[in-house]
């Protein structure tokens, strides 16, 4: 599942974070393939390899895909538009001027694609990379005779529906006023000229050396995904990196030292250490620490990778389990002048437990009642396809983690349990199907469709459950796919409350195709990468659709106002909402029986509550920060403007200093609120892990109203035998739903191939 599309412009000037990050790989293939990208040599050129997987893909998507689409010349100028919106989506690097150079590549890509013959998509790419290098120059020049800041103009900073620049004049124009409002940003967090100054030509320089960097992989990559991204949103090309690293998030472990890195300067830092990994366990490697140089094995040369890309760093950190890697550290708390250390580690199977499922008790008290409710947190439907296909029995796994979970809720004596998928993006869909089974007793799940117009009803054979009593599922814009599928089997069923905000709105289903599987000369080393390819799309057991309409919860919780540029409804080649016949089930439950009255409960509570008052003023505050496309560059208003800003974030702070009760709020000063016109890695890690530390203590509003819901639910049960047989499944005959064992809920093993 994807979310908001970032030009690669953008993400060149974000934080480059190289996640836990490390890549089974032995010694011996990197020793002599891995070399800094300091600077690449124009012009990038396609190697012949890349060609081949180009047309490999096209072979693929033009015969297997859900909605398959001739690569023609109608198919060609939707890839223009999408290189062009992954290259420059903001219109901040090319003109009208060269867009008319360009515009003969609008029919010609599907015959570069055909004929293996890249160098069109590529000599795009190769002036993107000159533009990029010519307009941070431009911007560093500025920087030596400032601006005036008393001029009454204005900058408009979102462009994606604006035209190209006409020429390089209205270009130079464009870039001194994102120039000056860089230099005003760090001017109204009171930095001095000479600090601006400093501070933005480091920014800048950084830039340079980021886009010096990029290479042909990088063109390859770019392009392809506008094409996979053409045939539908979610098909997305992933090059043999992209590909491990989509395994490494699926099955959440890897072989390495379990560290997260993250380029800070020119180094590339220990943000975080994974608990139990052997970075940890050494007890040597600290956050904060520079990478300086690394070694393969006991013995043998150090590489310095000072400068060197994030991903080039983890490449030579990772490595097969039981291997050795040196790494040479600058710690800390040492200058650049500081002395180096030494550091031996064995790489070995690291688990990424940060994205594991999660459980948590919430107590919550209503007069003189008081009662436990659980939270289970899971952020994506993750599985170890490989290792449940070879058969082992302990195979990491969504389902499995819940149901360990949910037995240990029901042992500290929960009365009511939330499954919290906000956010959570999806995953597998055999997850999805199994994790509902852990909350029904049997029968279908989701219906699938796929391009041949055949039906597959998939769902649950394993009599029992997990957890039989009440259940909520919270969800929000950017709970996707698999979640979609458990929150409507869910409803369908009758089995629980859906609340929060209507989901992303995914009803499609992809499958992995490992290109190499089908290269004419195999290798032993991966080549040309995977598609994550649209096959199929689901419905749910009603016989509707989550496609664009998401699920609609049985309480709504306010909207963030994402929607307008965030969902399925924002892309322009989604499929249509449609709907097939129901599934052969009957609901187990009428949650209509109680919903009026608890949602009467909630709006009561809603307009008493500080918490869920604040939670609206920061909403609308929020609302109106994003439809905000234009900004200011005279400093007086500027000022103003910021005043009335620091008043109201002092205000906010003032309220949930008195909520939280001093915990998980942000810094006394205000300025810690408000804009410091840095960039995340320009800010210290020690204050940037404060800030997510301090997150994750404050008060979760929509997360406690949940549960509070739940409250009520389980006291109107237990006073209302009508209720009681309404709501609970199966009128609550068949199942103590207090004091149900949890199921074995191992099914057979099944291929990866309906991950999405």
């Amino acid at each position: 599942m994807k979310f908001r599309r970032t030009s690669l412009a953008l993400l060149l000037a974000l934080t480059l974070t190289g996640g836990l990050g490390l890549h089974a790989q032995s010694a011996a293939d990197l020793s002599d393939s891995a070399q800094p990208r300091k600077a690449s040599s124009l012009p990038l050129k396609p190697t012949l390899t890349e060609a081949q997987a180009a047309q490999l893909s096209a072979r693929f998507l033009t015969r297997f895909h859900y909605d398959a689409q001739p690569l023609d010349d109608a198919m060609s100028a939707k890839i223009y538009k999408a290189y062009f919106d992954g290259l420059d989506g903001e219109k901040v690097f090319f003109t009208q001027e060269d867009m008319a150079k360009f515009a003969p590549l609008k029919t010609q890509f599907d015959d570069a694609i055909w004929n293996k013959d890249l160098s069109g998509p590529f000599s795009v790419f190769n002036l993107y990379v000159q533009r990029a290098v010519d307009r941070m120059t431009y911007a560093r020049g500025l920087l030596k005779q400032g601006f005036d800041l008393t001029k009454d103009e204005s900058y408009a900073y979102d462009r994606k529906k604006a035209d190209w620049p006409k020429d390089k004049a209205e270009l130079d124009d464009l870039w001194r006023k994102r120039t000056k409002n860089d230099w005003l940003r760090l001017k109204l967090a009171g930095k001095s000229d000479d600090d601006i100054r400093k501070t933005l030509d480091k920014r800048y320089a950084g830039y340079i050396d980021r886009v010096r960097q990029l290479d042909g992989e990088d063109a390859f990559q770019t392009f392809m995904n506008a094409y996979a991204e053409s045939t539908d949103p979610h098909t997305d090309y992933l090059g043999p990196r992209a590909a491990e690293n989509f395994d490494i998030a699926m099955k959440l472990s890897l072989e390495g030292i379990g560290a997260v890195l993250q380029t800070r300067d020119e180094y590339t830092a220990i943000r975080e250490i994974v608990p139990a990994g052997p970075a940890a366990k050494s007890g040597k490697v600290h956050v904060g620490d520079r990478i300086v140089a690394i070694g393969q094995g006991t013995e043998g040369p150090m590489t310095d990778v000072i400068g060197w890309r994030v991903d080039d760093v983890v490449k030579q950190i990772r490595g097969k389990k039981d291997t050795t890697v040196r790494l040479e550290i600058l710690p800390a708390d040492a200058g650049v002048d500081g002395k180096h250390e030494m550091i031996s580690l064995v790489r070995q199977k690291v688990s990424i437990e940060e994205q594991a499922a999660k459980s948590r008790v919430i107590d919550i008290k209503d007069g003189d009642v008081s009662r436990k409710i659980g939270v289970i947190e899971l952020p994506t439907f993750y599985s170890d396809f490989g290792a449940r296909r070879e058969g082992d029995k302990n195979f990491k796994s969504a389902t499995r983690d819940v149901a360990k979970l949910l037995g240990e809720l029901k042992a500290q004596g929960v009365e009511g349990v939330v499954m919290d998928l906000r956010n959570n993006g999806g995953g597998s869909l055999i997850e999805a199907n199994e994790l509902t089974g852990l909350f029904i007793d049997k029968g279908p799940v989701v219906q699938v469709r796929d391009a041949r117009g055949q039906i597959d009803v998939q769902g649950d054979d394993t009599p029992g459950m997990s957890w039989s009593g009440p259940l909520a599922v919270l969800t929000n814009r950017g709970s996707a796919s698999a979640s979609e599928i458990f929150a409507a089997a869910i409803q369908d069923w009758g089995r629980g409350l859906i609340i929060g905000e209507p989901t992303f709105g995914k009803g499609t289903v992809q499958n992995l195709v490992d290109l190499d599987r089908f290269a004419t000369s195999p290798s032993e080393k991966p080549q040309f990468g995977e598609l994550k390819m649209t096959i199929a799309e689901f419905f749910r057991i009603n016989g509707g659709s989550t496609q664009l309409k998401g699920v609609t919860p049985d309480i709504l919780f306010p909207k963030n106002g994402d929607e307008k540029d965030f969902g399925e409804s924002t892309y322009d080649n989604a499929l249509q909402w449609t709907q097939i016949a129901p599934a052969d089930y009957k609901p187990v439950a009428d949650l209509k029986a109680y919903l009026t009255q608890l949602q009467a409960k909630h709006d009561a509570r809603a307009l008493k509550s500080p918490g869920w008052k604040l939670m609206l003023d920061e909403l609308a505050q929020y609302k109106a920060m994003r439809d905000k496309t234009t900004i200011s560059l005279n400093l007086a208003q500027r000022e103003a403007e910021r005043k009335q800003l620091d008043a109201m974030q002092a205000d906010f702070r003032a309220r949930h200093k008195a909520i939280d009760g001093g915990t998980g709020v942000p810094g006394d000063d205000a300025q810690d609120a408000l804009d410091d016109g840095l960039n995340p890695n320009e800010r210290s890690l020690k204050s940037e892990l404060q800030a997510e530390k301090d997150a994750k203590k404050a008060k979760d509003p929509q997360l406690q109203e949940t549960a509070h819901i739940l409250f009520d639910a389980v006291g109107m049960i237990k006073a209302d035998p009508k209720i009681a047989a309404a709501v609970l499944p199966y009128g609550g005959k068949d199942h103590d739903w207090e004091t149900t064992a949890a199921v074995n809920t191992e099914k057979p093993a099944a291929s990866p191939a309906a991950a999405h």
